[in-house]
């Protein structure tokens, strides 16, 4: 067993997990973080996407230990702690870039770190190469990239506005 520490969404937590435990198991069984969602246990699908140290990563297959030290930021991470939805998720809703949901969680934590690591701004072509990765059944991606889009100067104007 080892001992790991770990910031997730904001808070300092701690877990003793087997050298096999993957982070996708951390968040959901230990943490009961149950947004970050497993749908294909292969690194497929992207419906596990999370945030570690600001990198975008499938849980499936990241090691628990791996995070120690880390700062890991999951789906449940996003909206403020008054309720105000992140500006990916209000451009979720407000696009209907969802339909059961089962990969929403996923698909938004890779596109707000697509979109973090983008300052200068994306084209469609590089929004849909990027979000590749991510497997949606229902909704064709139209809508996802047009809620990516509209996202792109929102997370942009948070990102200057707490800057500065």
């Amino acid at each position: 067993m080892h001992r790991i520490s770990l910031t997730v969404n904001g808070l300092p937590s701690s877990a003793e997990v087997e050298g096999r435990t993957l982070l996708v198991e951390l968040l959901r069984d230990h943490l009961g973080l149950t947004g970050t969602h497993v749908g294909c246990d292969t690194s497929q699908c992207g419906c596990c996407t999370v945030e570690v140290d600001g990198k975008s990563v499938k849980s499936c297959t990241f090691l628990a230990v791996q995070a120690d030290g880390a700062a890991v930021r999951t789906v449940e991470g996003l909206t403020s702690p008054d309720g105000t939805l992140h500006p990916m998720q209000e451009m979720f809703r407000r696009h209907h870039a969802l339909q059961c949901g089962f990969c929403t969680p996923g698909m938004m934590m890779s596109a707000i770190n697509l979109i973090e690591t983008h300052p200068d701004g994306l084209t469609t072509e590089q929004i849909r190469h990027a979000m590749e990765g991510n497997l949606c059944r229902c909704t064709g991606y139209h809508n996802i990239v047009k809620a990516i889009e509209a996202a792109w100067p929102l997370v942009h104007a948070d990102a200057a506005r707490t800057a500065g």
